[in-house]
């Protein structure tokens, strides 16, 4: 018996869709930032939405209108205590807008909305799918064997508040929206997805191509959200059988060779993942210095002498540091001995 609310998207709006999501993302951040229900953000997007389809809103008072919505949600959804106050959201949230703005706004909104706030959120529904899919399939969480159907749910929430920060999937109701959610993710799941989907899609008397075309847009929007999170790279150590550095005109140059066997930081899967050796930071104190035997003979000897600088000695040759500067200076790293470093030598780790 929910009232379903259909977006009559107005073509003379002043807010474009890109400032609507960028409102909607920064509502999330403050959902996160005072500890709110996920309920509170549905709900404020969802007034946001009521309200921009209804009043022809300038820009400038995106930010004011936002935040009411918000405090107008967290007074509707959240418990007494949790609710912040008005001062407070004005003050943290950098809003730029006094709190008898924030009031004054409210009760704009109030009046263009005819004092409804209880209409049914995208995510309401997704509770009800969400419950008939797993009373239904009780199979659909054995591919998942460490969720639990709230720990599920709590990760389709993510996805679907996600997916209200996209414009392009205002014009479906919430209940299309939600179910092509569940819909994509018992797909991954259960062989028999489809008799499900139907089964809902019955239950909720809407029409099977509005859903298809939802499917296909929240699909695009869930895989461009992930495509756009941060890599995560892995630098893997690659031993190096000789690495010669030389100075010639007082230009230095290093030159190595890779040791035989299989590279460790190629993957089929993965982008090639840059491999750091003992090369890069050789090369790094010979640029530093610009082979200035002088110099570095004076910093080598106020340091300590243990076998750790006394293999960088050698490797700038202080033996030899009165030959004339024109020359041609090399030292040869193979000869080192293996283990003269304290240190443990470096071992690669196996990449999954």
């Amino acid at each position: 018996m929910w009232k379903v609310n259909v977006l009559k998207i107005s073509t003379n709006q002043s807010v474009s869709p890109a400032q609507r999501d960028a409102v909607v993302r920064w509502l999330a951040k403050l959902k996160h930032q005072f500890n709110l229900y996920p309920e509170t953000l549905a709900l404020a997007s969802s007034l946001l939405d009521r309200f921009l389809a209804t009043v022809k809103a300038r820009p400038k008072y995106l930010n004011c209108i936002a935040i009411s919505c918000f405090f107008l949600a967290a007074k509707t959804i959240e418990e007494d205590e949790r609710i912040p106050g008005l001062k407070v959201l004005a003050r943290d949230s950098f809003c730029g807008c006094s709190s008898s703005e924030i009031l004054r706004m409210e009760r704009i909104i109030l009046d263009k909305l005819n004092w409804d706030l209880h209409t049914a959120t995208p995510l309401d529904f997704l509770h009800i799918f969400h419950a008939i899919a797993v009373s239904t399939r009780p199979q659909l969480l054995v591919g998942l064997p460490k969720l639990s159907p709230s720990q599920h749910m709590a990760v389709l929430t993510k996805q679907l508040l996600q997916c209200m920060a996209c414009s392009q999937l205002l014009p479906f109701k919430g209940s299309m929206l939600a179910l092509a959610m569940v819909s994509l993710e018992m797909e991954k799941l259960i062989p028999d997805w489809l008799a499900l989907t139907i089964e809902l899609l019955q239950k909720a008397q809407m029409d099977s191509g509005q859903l298809i075309h939802c499917r296909e847009l929240v699909a695009h929007q869930l895989s461009v959200l992930q495509s756009s999170l941060p890599l995560n790279p892995v630098y893997v150590y690659h031993p190096l059988k000789h690495s010669l550095a030389t100075c010639d005109r007082g230009v230095c140059r290093s030159h190595s060779s890779s040791s035989p066997g299989p590279d460790l930081s190629k993957d089929n899967s993965k982008p090639e993942v840059p491999v750091r050796g003992t090369t890069v930071f050789y090369q790094h104190l010979l640029a530093t210095t610009g082979c200035k035997h002088a110099s570095a003979k004076r910093k080598v000897e106020e340091m300590e002498v243990d076998d750790f600088y006394d293999g960088i000695k050698r490797l700038y040759n202080e033996d030899n540091a009165s030959e004339n500067m024109g020359s041609v200076c090399s030292t040869d790293l193979s000869r080192q001995e293996g283990h003269a470093s304290p240190c443990p030598p470096l071992q690669p780790v196996s990449v999954l």
